[in-house]
């Protein structure tokens, strides 16, 4: 048989890349690239595609038309984002990510900003550090009976309403698919919450979807789905006003967050790096994932986590030997 080129778009040194697909064998002759210019170069022979979870390198619309004997791009993250979906699947061409690997890791993440900007523990640890003692000031709240909304209801979403729900929160939901228990109209979640999480995917559909002036006078907000889903400016300007209580933020518009942003400089915002999923047992199923989706392609059995409608039987294009 004859092995499949697999081009790695992944930003880890070509060592790690072959240690990491050893278990495929011979299956695959690997190439890797970290600059659109060794991309392109690389793309016309490329019949597997490994992503780039930093999000440098795509398949966009151009590279999808340089690659005529592409077969299969796995994405090694949940978020596609920068992959022309519809170019692929036009193609022909399944992408797969690696959905439900950190649900955990997110669900928790979330929770646990949520509580620490209901308890006020970023305020309070600043306060001891600068040697005050405010006892009677931060104004901390308990997060059970609270109402949480949750926009998204995948893996993530789901872990997050039974995290939440074991506090004593009263948990609802929105999705584009209606599903599950406690699903409400997005404008209901959104105006009606105490604490409102977003989980959702990012796509032209969910650009904007969420409005901070629309929130509830005094809530939450925590955001582990991608910064374009919540509209940043109106945030900044929902926290200067006061309209709202807190932010806990994972994602940006930008990332990393650049200098001079606004949010730097609002003591209601909790800011984190885009870690809420990066744990070592994320990456532990994260790897497993990846290695079985490409063993399947490889073996010629269905790939799972198919996100752009295309069949999940990988077909191999102009090469004979399989």
């Amino acid at each position: 048989m004859t092995p499949w080129n697999l081009l790695a778009l992944a930003p880890l040194p070509p060592d790690a890349l072959r240690g990491l697909l050893a278990p495929l064998g011979d299956g695959v002759t690997l190439v890797t690239a970290r600059d659109r210019a060794a991309m392109e170069a690389a793309l016309p022979d490329a019949e597997i595609v490994l992503g780039d979870w930093s999000g440098s390198l795509a398949m966009d619309a151009a590279a999808v038309a340089a690659a005529p004997r592409l077969a299969f791009v796995q994405q090694p993250s949940v978020g596609v984002d920068g992959h022309d979906l519809a170019a692929l699947a036009a193609a022909g061409v399944p992408l797969a990510n690696t959905a439900g690997v950190s649900a955990t890791a997110v669900a928790e993440w979330c929770v646990g900003a949520a509580l620490a900007l209901a308890r006020r523990l970023p305020a309070a640890d600043a306060a001891v550090r600068a040697g005050r003692w405010p006892q009677l000031d931060l104004g901390p709240r308990e997060l059970s009976g609270s109402r949480v909304g949750i926009v998204g209801y995948g893996p993530i979403g789901e872990r997050c309403a039974r995290l939440f729900e074991a506090f004593g929160c009263q948990v609802s939901h929105w999705t584009r698919t209606p599903r599950g228990a406690g699903h409400a109209p997005l404008e209901e979640v959104v105006a009606t919450s105490d604490v409102l999480v977003v989980v959702i995917a990012l796509s032209d559909e969910t650009r904007g979807l969420v409005d901070p002036a629309s929130m509830k006078k005094g809530a939450l907000l925590v955001n582990a789905a991608r910064g374009g889903v919540v509209d940043q400016r109106a945030l900044v300007d929902a926290l200067r006003e006061g309209h709202l209580a807190g932010a806990a933020l994972d994602v940006f518009e930008s990332e990393p967050l650049p200098d001079g942003d606004p949010l730097r400089d609002l003591e209601s915002v909790l800011l984190s790096p885009h870690v809420a999923g990066v744990t070592p047992q994320t990456t532990g199923r994260l790897v497993s994932a990846v290695l079985a989706n490409l063993a399947a392609a490889l073996d010629g059995t269905k790939i799972i986590n198919v996100v752009n409608g295309v069949s999940a039987q990988v077909r191999r294009r102009g090469v004979s030997g399989k």
